[in-house]
């Protein structure tokens, strides 16, 4: 399509990736433990390795990546300064029908694939986010700056409780490690009746949690539409200095607490009986050192070669496609209702395998892009918004 960006395609089509190496776990574990919890048995060296890496390079990365870019395609879809009249209604309609569809698609995705889905966390707040179209930036001065003040009493208030789960009493770890345990047995060998309610009843708890979860997706929706107006994305050759600058802080600041963090995740999995000190700490500042980090792939991404950025951009243009892909390729081969291959694969082979997907998805998403404009999906999405721009 013309006027689309190859470096935001990009971005997304590494975000897509970044975000199938955490929802794997959920497949095989369930939504309300860590993504890599204790089981019964001893932990292999590999298994620690698996965890180190994707807690330290993908935990809390990739969905502030995807949730900003939605931001940026929100202003590239509506356009810049707008004067109110028929032609910013029109503009405001086709967005308002893009979001109802996504939100139709989120809510099937929830029940009948993923309970995380977080198509329908996007949909909400784009009903939020169409009263912005056609508005001057300082206008939209006042939003961003309020999400900033809710963000921080929202992390403290949280960073508070999970630095204090560190402290747990052992007869709640022992319970963890026996739900753990269940929702591993439930996920991997039962069947259809059996995950659809479980599916179901941790869909219910994900979209508990958007209470705190919204104001953070708006924020990055926001800034995401900040970088694009002022051409951070769309022009990178002429804000090389500040990419390189977001670049170094994530090097010299965020990598050492995320890899701080990681060294608790791996200690807590390998002895779930013994606080490691600090282990709250760190996961607290996960928090905001994740986002960070992935702030840096942002700037690594946008001072890339042309080369490197082509090679992702057919699995971004199809990123709608590739995401809902991903869940019905681990629901078949991870679950009970499909291979159960969860119910023996170790952390490891469950990273062979979403690498695996991703290798399947490049190869593929290069095929379609060469034959087609968009993705099937994302045609679909266009077809019902009456020429709406696709993902």
């Amino acid at each position: 399509m013309a006027g689309r960006s190859t470096r935001i395609d990009a971005l997304r089509g590494l975000a897509v990736f970044g975000i199938l190496l955490i929802n794997a776990w959920g497949f095989v574990y369930g939504y309300w433990l860590h993504h890599y919890p204790a089981l019964a048995g001893p932990m292999a060296p590999a298994d620690q390795w698996v965890v180190l890496l994707v807690a330290a390079f993908a935990e809390q990365k990739f969905y502030p990546i995807f949730a900003f870019l939605f931001g940026a395609g929100f202003a590239l879809q509506t356009g810049r300064r707008q004067t109110e009249g028929p032609a910013l209604a029109a503009i405001r309609a086709t967005y308002t029908r893009r979001v109802r569809w996504l939100l139709v698609c989120g809510i099937l995705h929830g029940t009948l694939l993923w309970f995380g889905d977080i198509l329908t966390a996007y949909a909400i707040l784009g009903f939020w986010l169409v009263q912005y179209a056609g508005r001057r930036l300082s206008s939209l001065l006042p939003a961003l700056w309020v999400l900033i003040v809710a963000n921080a009493i929202i992390y403290l208030y949280y960073g508070a409780l999970v630095a204090s789960a560190a402290t747990l009493p052992l007869d709640q770890r022992v319970a963890e490690i026996v739900d753990a345990e269940r929702m591993h047995a439930l996920y991997t060998l039962g069947g259809w009746g059996e995950v659809g309610r479980a599916r179901l009843s941790e869909y219910g708890d994900n979209l508990l949690g958007f209470v705190v979860f919204l104001p953070r997706l708006a924020l990055l929706f926001m800034l995401g539409v900040f970088a694009t107006r002022l051409g951070y994305l769309t022009r990178p050759q002429r804000h090389r200095g500040l990419w390189r600058k977001a670049a170094w802080v994530a090097l010299l600041a965020a990598l050492p607490l995320n890899l701080w963090a990681a060294l608790g995740a791996v200690g807590r999995v390998a002895d779930p009986f013994t606080a490691a000190p600090g282990a709250g700490l760190a996961n607290a500042l996960m928090e905001l050192a994740g986002p960070v980090l992935g702030a840096g792939y942002v700037a690594l991404l946008m001072l890339a070669g042309p080369r490197f950025c082509a090679f992702l951009v057919p699995v971004g243009r199809m990123a709608l496609t590739n995401y809902l892909m991903q869940s019905a390729l681990l629901m078949l081969t991870l679950q009970g209702v499909g291979l159960g291959l969860g119910a023996g694969i170790s952390r490891p082979g469950l990273m062979l395998l979403a690498g695996a997907i991703m290798a399947a998805q490049l190869a593929w998403s290069h095929w379609w892009m060469a034959r087609h404009p968009m993705g099937p999906v994302e045609a679909l999405w266009r077809r019902y918004t009456h020429g709406g721009a696709s993902v």
